[in-house]
């Protein structure tokens, strides 16, 4: 049996230059710009159609290896599709990575082992203003980013009718959200996710507050609608509707806990709300603590993944301001109805965003108090959650299924 594996962004762009070479009447290859450390920003397209769909990979530099995967799997099916003369008028264009500086970072756990303890051995993540999916807010200026600017004109150029950013997570279950509703998709992902024996996450807290129409389906809310406030707000995402264009956001995990798709209502959940809360409030203001108490030689000067962690013991209070009673505003809008599912996926965040924290410290500064961090929190995760590993294979046929689900779609 072939071990398993994750691409580096060098085996995705190698992958894309030798599709370019087996189908050279369909597929082109060409940079659309540089990244903010000189790295090609490269887009591989599939067709000739007048109509344009594009698939974004790597948002998240920790996300990066599967959507570079899921990118290539779809490439090699739709240039066969066209070279044989299946031809529905649409052009498929690929980012094959739009922060290859980020997802450089975490290339080193690729090799494996895949445990979540490798995992978080080489963890990186930007912070918000370094990740190429968001924009400035209204009124401030352009872009800073490179990546950024090369994905704006590649939607302005594309007016593509789908765009779809590939996206992953640790622990948890596959979802897609949506720019807007597109009728059957709930039916579809849900279908793929069982045969594949992924779980559906149905509540998660990326879209805490937003519309569902079925099991891991979430529907971005309007423009001012306070709800978008976060992941929604001031993204790429929006950026195709000018086009009347729609976006979907797939979200696959590398572990599975099948109580995220569990929609029982909750046995206690203002309780478990008031924990998760509380746990966040406790453990990123350790990982402060120890980072405040480092020799700063060691720490060193600033670079990306010092930015990330103190930004994450920021705003740490204020993670949690959406959904524990105790920090909640008198005046919120109502939670919705709090189910197993949901409970957990905010239970799951709470644990998570101090362990990415501690775990890029720990790459900082390698020291005893650091590594005991995360190892105690690595183990409390697996303990907590009991995830089971995804084959990489299912993350990429989920994520592709679920692309190709919108598209067809949103045709009919």
């Amino acid at each position: 049996m072939a071990r398993e594996h994750y691409p580096t962004t060098a085996e995705v762009i190698e992958g894309a230059r030798l599709l370019a070479l087996r189908y050279p009447e369909v597929c082109r290859l060409r940079t659309v710009g540089r990244s903010r450390a000189g790295r090609p920003l490269l887009l591989l397209t599939v067709g000739h159609g007048s109509r344009n769909a594009l698939v974004v990979a790597g948002p998240h530099a920790n996300e990066a290896a599967v959507g570079g995967a899921t990118v290539l799997h779809l490439a090699n099916r739709i240039a066969a599709d066209r070279e044989r003369g299946d031809d529905d008028g649409t052009s498929w264009h690929f980012l094959l990575c739009i922060d290859p500086d980020g997802a450089a970072l975490n290339e080193p756990w690729l090799s494996g082992p895949y445990t979540l303890r490798g995992h978080y051995e080489h963890f990186f993540r930007p912070c918000f203003a370094e990740q190429p999916e968001w924009l400035p807010a209204a009124g401030t200026p352009d872009p800073a980013l490179p990546e950024t600017r090369a994905l704006l004109g590649v939607l302005d150029a594309l007016r593509p009718v789908l765009q779809c950013s590939l996206h992953g997570i640790d622990v948890g279950g596959s979802f897609v959200q949506l720019t807007s509703d597109v009728p059957g998709v709930p039916e579809r992902i849900g279908k793929s996710a069982a045969e594949l024996d992924i779980p559906l996450e149905s509540g998660s807290s990326d879209a805490f507050q937003w519309p569902s129409p079925g099991p891991g389906v979430y529907v971005m809310p309007p423009d001012g609608d306070p709800t978008t406030v976060g992941d929604g707000a001031h993204s790429t995402w929006a950026h195709a509707r000018r086009y009347d264009g729609v976006t979907a956001i797939v979200e696959v995990p590398m572990w599975a806990c099948d109580r995220i798709a569990d929609i029982s209502p909750h046995p206690a959940p203002d309780h478990a709300l008031r924990a998760a809360g509380a746990a966040l409030r406790r453990d990123l203001p350790r990982v402060a603590r120890v980072l405040d108490n480092l020799d700063p030689q060691l720490v060193g000067a600033d670079c990306p993944m010092l930015r990330t962690v103190k930004e994450l013991v920021g705003i740490g209070p204020r993670l949690s301001a959406d959904w524990d009673p105790a920090v909640r505003p008198p005046d919120a809008a109502p939670l919705p109805p709090m189910t197993t599912a949901r409970v957990t996926s905010i239970e799951v965040y709470a644990q998570r965003i101090p362990l990415r924290a501690a775990a890029m410290l720990r790459r900082i500064a390698d020291v005893p108090c650091v590594t005991a961090l995360v190892d105690e929190w690595c183990a409390a995760y697996e303990s907590a959650y009991r995830p089971r590993w995804v084959p990489v294979a299912d993350q990429v046929e989920q994520q592709a299924r679920s692309v190709i689900a919108v598209y067809e779609e949103l045709r009919t």
